[in-house]
């Protein structure tokens, strides 16, 4: 059996009861943190009156899918849609180290959609998203995921949108072959490019929510009789192939069933680069525990993996001086002099881009390649920080971030994190409400009965209108 069909007969096959309940539970957290950052995106995120201005302009405004945080109802690819590119706008969505990738962004919005268009129980669609979740990251691990960076791919789009079709699919009931030719379907939909590093675009959260979009489209075609390509992932001119120089196919199938990448996921205690977190975890920590002081600081150091210096580190003079909110989520001086300076590192941290202190701090971070944290990964998204102040040096290293798989967030601060971003949106009664909700998608008889919930009473605040 090929791995495209090993994927798909896994992804047909999943159900819920056969799941460990940990992986079951852990499914309903991440959820609950993906709903969170839709609601702030909603009404917080730049980019989201472009994004609501294009959908209607589309005539995807116009149907029975639920937007959270959103009082108007969608069309099914339009709520996708959406729910994907919010869901990202805030970079404070889950992580894969592995992977290097973002998976619940794609999945979890284009799992919903599907559930709303055929009433499916929340049982059904949270199978369905860990199903997703398996094929995202198993498929960037069988890339690899750098070499796929290295070409320029952001695989957070590129496979995230194959989890989309997998999650979608399971939703709709298709059967492996069916599973498997929306793969075929969604590989000639499988885009995503990294070249908004170079002037902080939104293209990064569309791409994300256009993968939510092209997955679902990919299983709603194959429903209504559809013939996608055979072999989508490890053929000739599949996935594997075309968008990675080396790949390594069985990779994505090791451990199927056994190993659940989903209990490999993050999740963001801060919004910014999944690079700079261990940075901030050590930012903070030495500036209570030795009450540091911006006028204190002379130099700062941040020790990064290979990747991480890819992302937040390099160019220097770049990452110095953020211009936007994308600069600011992928600078790692900028994360670092915001954590040194207020004590804090929150969405509401990129209010303080033209700050005095934290652009006074901004040169004096310097982020460099440190072999000793490259040795880490990508196990572990690791850091180190060294600080000179007060004629002192104090140096922390932090090798598993707050938020990784083995150092989770409890869920009272999973439901902090949700309560801060929504409870200003939706009030903050109904922001518990909709919390319950999602961590009982499972007993559900029709998801869109917790879609109905995720729109605020008044409309406060909303991005776009």
């Amino acid at each position: 059996m090929g791995v495209t069909a090993e994927l798909s007969e896994f992804t047909a096959n999943i159900r819920l009861g056969a799941v460990p309940r940990k992986v079951v539970n852990r499914a309903r957290f991440l959820v609950l943190d993906l709903v969170g950052n839709i609601v702030r995106a909603r009404h917080d995120a730049e980019s989201t009156a472009s994004f609501l201005a294009a959908t209607r302009a589309m005539g995807m405004a116009a149907g029975n899918s639920g937007v959270f945080g959103d009082a108007a109802r969608y069309t099914p690819a339009g709520a996708a849609f959406l729910n994907g590119a919010l869901a990202h706008s805030l970079d404070f969505d889950d992580t894969h180290a592995a992977g290097s990738l973002h998976p619940g962004a794609p999945v979890i919005p284009a799992a919903l959609a599907a559930g709303e268009m055929v009433g499916a129980s929340g049982a059904d669609v949270l199978a369905g998203i860990i199903a997703g979740y398996e094929m995202t990251c198993r498929i960037a691990m069988a890339l690899p995921a750098g070499e796929h960076y290295d070409r320029g791919y952001h695989p957070t789009a590129t496979c995230g949108a194959f989890g989309a079709a997998a999650a979608a699919a399971r939703v709709f009931g298709l059967s492996a072959d069916g599973v498997a030719n929306a793969l075929g379907t969604v590989l000639s939909q499988a885009a995503g490019s990294l070249q908004f590093l170079a002037n902080g675009a939104w293209t990064k959260r569309f791409q994300v929510g256009w993968a939510a979009t092209n997955g679902l489209m990919a299983a709603t075609l194959v429903r209504e009789g559809f013939k996608g390509a055979s072999e989508a992932l490890e053929g000739k001119h599949g996935f594997l192939r075309a968008y990675a120089p080396n790949p390594n196919p069985e990779r994505a199938v090791q451990g199927l069933g056994v190993v659940w990448e989903l209990m490999n996921t993050a999740v963001k205690p801060y919004p910014s680069c999944r690079y700079g977190h261990a940075g901030i975890d050590a930012a903070l920590a030495l500036r209570a525990a030795n009450d540091i002081k911006p006028s204190d600081i002379t130099a700062i150091t941040l020790g990064l993996p290979k990747s991480g210096m890819m992302l937040i580190g390099v160019p220097a003079d770049k990452k110095a001086n953020p211009q936007n909110v994308v600069d600011g989520q992928f600078s790692g001086p900028f994360v670092i002099a915001s954590a040194l300076a207020t004590g804090a590192m929150g969405w509401d941290s990129y209010a303080l881009l033209n700050d005095p202190i934290v652009r006074g701090l901004l040169p004096k971070v310097e982020c460099v390649f440190d072999p000793e944290i490259e040795a880490e990964f990508p196990a572990n998204m690791s850091g180190k920080l060294t600080i000179e102040a007060r004629g002192q040096r104090f140096e922390q290293k932090i090798v598993v971030p707050k938020g990784e798989p083995s150092n989770f967030l409890s869920e009272h601060e999973l439901r902090a994190k949700f309560a801060g971003l929504t409870d200003a949106i939706l009030g903050v009664d109904r922001a518990a409400a909709l919390a319950v909700a999602v961590l009982a998608i499972d007993t559900t008889a029709d998801v869109s009965s917790l879609m109905r919930l995720a729109a605020p009473l008044m409309p406060a605040r909303l991005a776009g209108e």
